[in-house]
């Protein structure tokens, strides 16, 4: 295997993966010989958080507080690295099942809106964070191809080192064929050993994958494999492991939601950012966004991620404080707290206290955290996770470049 690094994309992507007239309705599907006919709908499990993986397995409790980092950080990229998921490794995350090879070895990876790139353990990989996962044998896939490129996928904990190569991916009835991947040559044990999932589906735009190859969207798109170019989200609120959600490829459930959708522009094409006008607390706007605010829709962060200069106003208002187990609230208190809204696009999307604080075992806490890195072009970054995505079905429009919110059912 080579160790030519791969610079990260500087340009965007190409025209016909994200690019597109601008319309009003869902586009059209485009039919190919081949193409799929309905939407590939893939349920999502929901983990336990890592801390409490962690816990199990005896990892001490003062491990645990060292290990918070800037969940911004994921949207820090430079040409040396690919600045990937997994800043939020303390809470849960949810995760389906796809499959790699001929024949087919099945995988439970995160379908992450934050990041751009495919990535499995490998048996390359002795580290205990691989072995004690679905590990990729390449030997075993008589479609494998190897590319003779290595790459670093850094984290906040610790950099994943890949070997590059090229395979079959199936997704239910969706099969893409000669999709560029990474396989693990090197993963550090924390957080990745406790993870219930082997790894990470990037759907983010191509301009934050490595250059020089498709993402799993781009051949989707290109192999005819999505009805239309267009993927959603829906996430329960009441999730269990067995069901937290469902991704749906090539369309949308009408029945996972109710009422109009909201339609947002991205406003860089990098991850899905869209803008934020105004942000409440219960009837109260705080102004915080009057020169603007962005927001990162993405599905591989959990908890809602509020602007570091705000958080202390933030808390105050709720009148929360912070102790070992997060920012926790009386229990009996919630249904009297006040309601969080965002106005995007003129419409007002409110999260109400019964989504935003969640309750484990009788511990109530706020589902917030804040990050102190602020969108490239200055404005203050919020993260909408799935706190904020339980609350509203996600609609991820490719030709249009923007995303869509409606009340989930």
């Amino acid at each position: 295997m080579g160790a030519r690094v791969q610079d990260l994309a500087a340009e965007r992507g190409s025209p016909s993966a994200h690019g597109g007239a601008h319309g009003d309705g869902i586009p059209p599907a485009t039919q190919h010989l081949g193409a799929i006919s309905i939407p590939c709908r893939i349920r999502l499990k929901k983990s336990k958080s890592v801390g409490e993986l962690m816990r199990e397995k005896g990892v001490p409790e003062g491990f645990l507080k060292g290990l918070k980092g800037d969940p911004g950080r994921k949207y820090q990229f430079s040409n040396a690295v690919a600045y990937e998921t997994l800043t939020n490794y303390l809470n849960s995350f949810y995760f389906g099942e796809i499959s790699i090879g001929t024949p087919p070895q099945n995988f439970l990876v995160v379908f992450d809106t934050g990041s751009a790139n495919l990535w499995v353990p490998s048996t390359y990989c002795q580290d205990p964070a691989c072995v004690n996962h679905n590990r990729f044998n390449s030997s075993q896939s008589s479609t494998f191809s190897d590319i003779g490129v290595t790459y670093t996928l850094r984290y906040g904990l610790g950099d994943v080192f890949v070997a590059l190569g090229y395979d079959t991916v199936t997704v239910q009835n969706i099969i893409v064929r000669n999709q560029e991947f990474g396989l693990t040559l090197d993963e550090p044990s924390s957080p990745f050993y406790y993870l219930d999932f082997d790894g990470i589906l990037g759907m983010a735009y191509p301009a934050i994958a490595i250059s020089g190859y498709n993402t799993v969207i781009q051949n989707m798109m290109q192999q005819s494999q999505l009805t239309q170019p267009i993927f959603s989200f829906y996430f329960s609120r009441n999730p269990t492991y067995s069901y937290g959600g469902e991704v749906i490829l090539g369309g949308i459930v009408p029945e996972l939601y109710s009422g109009e959708i909201t339609w947002a522009p991205v406003v860089e094409e990098l991850y899905w950012k869209i803008g934020i006008e105004e942000f409440s607390i219960g009837p109260s706007a705080t102004g915080w966004c009057s020169q603007g605010c962005h927001g990162i829709v993405d599905t591989g962060t959990f908890l809602l991620t509020i602007p570091g200069q705000y958080m202390s106003a933030f808390l105050q208002a709720l009148g929360v404080e912070e102790n070992d187990n997060g920012f926790v609230v009386n229990c009996n208190y919630v249904p009297s707290m006040p309601s969080l809204s965002f106005v995007i696009s003129g419409t007002q999307l409110v999260l109400p206290p019964s989504v935003y604080v969640l309750n484990n075992n009788g511990v109530c806490t706020v589902g917030v955290e804040s990050t102190y890195v602020s969108s490239s072009s200055g404005q203050p970054l919020w993260i909408l996770g799935n706190i904020f995505l339980r609350q509203y079905y996600s609609i991820f429009d490719i030709a249009n470049n923007r995303v869509g919110f409606a009340l989930s059912a």
